[in-house]
């Protein structure tokens, strides 16, 4: 089962009630917010605003499609690895299994476990993506004097903010130096509109989309980088875009095995990029090497508005469209949002890349209040003096995701990772501050980190709330408490009996 196009993903969440229509009108400005932020408090399903209220009061004829991705089982939903259908986060671990074969494959043991391998290099092979001369994507064609983004149902999501904000798209671009012709970036960058064919392309320096528009500026200084803007592709390509692809490995290629099914790609109709021939709307164009404008303040995920910052304005050349779009838009705030229910999601995806190279870690979690990665909590099996400590240098390094991490906070794995009161506990019996505290100055920060002394620049903190060694320290280490296990069990046995109330469950792990 694949979902070749997000009204595929529709149909499926609507028959299984995560899909709610709303038919009466809804204001693009603040209110769309207001019902999201409700939604996703109370888990709630995704939302088709069948009558946007544009801000001139009128209705658009464009549906808008807000909190997709606002429960964890959504996310795991969009997800159609070997054909099977998602729920759980912890169904989504398969994805990282794959992406730390992927990364870094172990090579075989002998001539059968080579066997067991060739059917998986043989599917990786077998999705690169599927080029088409016709799509629904462009049924419709605005080019010229008929371009206007203003005409779009895009959400104003917070009070004060100076525009209405792009915030799912599928941004496409490609370095002047990819050998590969499907070698394409994908991520997703929030765009501030500027009028009806311009718009603001706010991406960080270290995003793929970035890195390709300094490599481009530098070796054709006077060409604007091509790139396309996909609003509304199927869910596979969209949880690819905010995935740790490998470098070696196409983003769409990796779209196709997150979908299940090749990805069907359509040459775009005024620049030379490729996107998803089922898409709902594309807006192509470049992003000028010239010009630059001032960005927010919007709303961001940590809660508070960003700082405003100048980044290069993007140029729309056409836009093109399926005949009856529906426009996919979302919000970022304090968590819960999106943002941050897709990294509680796709922390499990993490997990396996993490082990594969640090085996002794046992969990990783990214818990959604620190804003999608700022603050991490790994459980690991310890077994030398200051391994905790390579512990965290490890994942500070390993996974450019983290390299904005401010807190990690290491435990022994007989601490649950994922329970705050259990890591408190931890904290406050196995550290003493001067000695468990690690302190690492002058280092990447997310410029949007206004607590950070220097913009982008800043410090990270270890706790290591571990068990101590010889010779971490020179004090007899406590015993902790712990039941006896024939006791606990003898309990166990005889709780239905004894008319008690609760489910009798041991709190011992």
């Amino acid at each position: 089962m694949a979902y070749k196009s997000l009204r595929d993903f529709l149909a499926t969440l609507e028959a299984d009630g995560e899909l709610v229509r709303v038919s009466e009108p809804v204001s693009t400005h603040l209110e769309m917010t207001e019902i999201q932020t409700r939604l996703l408090r109370n888990g709630g399903p995704a939302v088709l605003f069948e009558k946007p209220v544009m801000p001139d009061g009128s209705i658009s004829p464009i549906p808008c499609l807000a909190n997709l991705f606002g429960t964890v089982k959504r996310v795991a939903m969009g997800v159609t690895l070997e054909g099977k259908q998602r729920t759980t986060a912890g169904e989504l671990r398969e994805v990282g299994e794959l992406l730390a074969f992927l990364r870094n494959p172990t090579p075989p043991r002998g001539f059968g476990d080579a066997m067991e391998m060739l059917p998986l290099a043989q599917t990786v092979m077998s999705m690169r993506p599927k080029t088409v001369k016709k799509a629904p994507v462009q049924e419709v064609v605005l080019k010229g004097d008929q371009i206007d983004l203003t005409a779009l149902p895009i959400q104003g999501c917070w009070p004060g903010e100076p525009a209405p904000l792009i915030t799912w798209g599928l941004v496409v671009t490609k370095g002047p130096s990819d050998d590969r012709e499907d070698d394409f970036n994908l991520g997703i960058y929030r765009m501030q509109v500027l009028g009806k064919d311009k718009a603001i392309m706010r991406w960080l320096a270290h995003r793929g989309g970035a890195q390709h528009y300094a490599r481009h500026r530098k070796a054709k200084p006077k060409e604007p980088l091509p790139c396309a803007v996909v609003l509304g592709a199927d869910p596979g390509t969209i949880l690819a875009a905010v995935t740790p692809v490998p470098e070696t490995l196409s983003e769409y290629q990796f779209a196709g095995l997150m979908r299940g099914a090749k990805a069907e790609l359509v040459p775009c109709k005024t620049v030379p990029l490729m996107v998803p021939a089922q898409a709902e709307i594309v807006l192509e164009g470049h992003v000028l090497l010239d010009e630059f404008e001032d960005e927010g303040p919007y709303g961001d995920h940590t809660g508070y508005y960003n700082s405003v910052e100048k980044f290069p304005v993007f140029q729309v050349s056409a836009i093109t469209m399926r005949k009856d779009p529906i426009y996919l838009t979302t919000f970022t705030g304090r968590p819960p949002d999106e943002p941050s229910v897709l990294g509680e999601a796709l922390n499990e995806v993490f997990i396996p890349l993490i082990r594969q190279q640090f085996p002794e870690i046992t969990d990783f979690w990214l818990p959604p209040e620190g804003c999608s990665y700022r603050i991490a909590v790994v459980s690991m099996k310890k077994a030398y003096p200051g391994h905790a400590k390579r512990v965290m240098m490890g994942c500070w390094s390993y996974l450019r995701q983290f390299m904005y991490t401010k807190w990690i906070i290491v435990v022994d794995d007989a601490i649950n990772a994922r329970d705050w009161k259990d890591v408190m506990w931890a904290v406050s019996t196995k550290m003493d501050p001067a000695r468990d505290i690690t302190v690492i100055e002058n280092t990447p920060i997310d410029y949007l980190d206004f607590a950070s002394p220097e913009s982008g620049l800043g410090s990270k903190i270890g706790l290591d709330a571990t068990d101590k060694w010889e010779p971490e320290t020179k004090r007899e280490w406590g015993e902790e408490i712990r039941m006896e296990q024939d006791v606990i069990d003898r309990v166990s046995e005889k709780w239905a009996s004894l008319g008690l109330p609760g489910d009798g469950s041991p709190i011992w792990k």
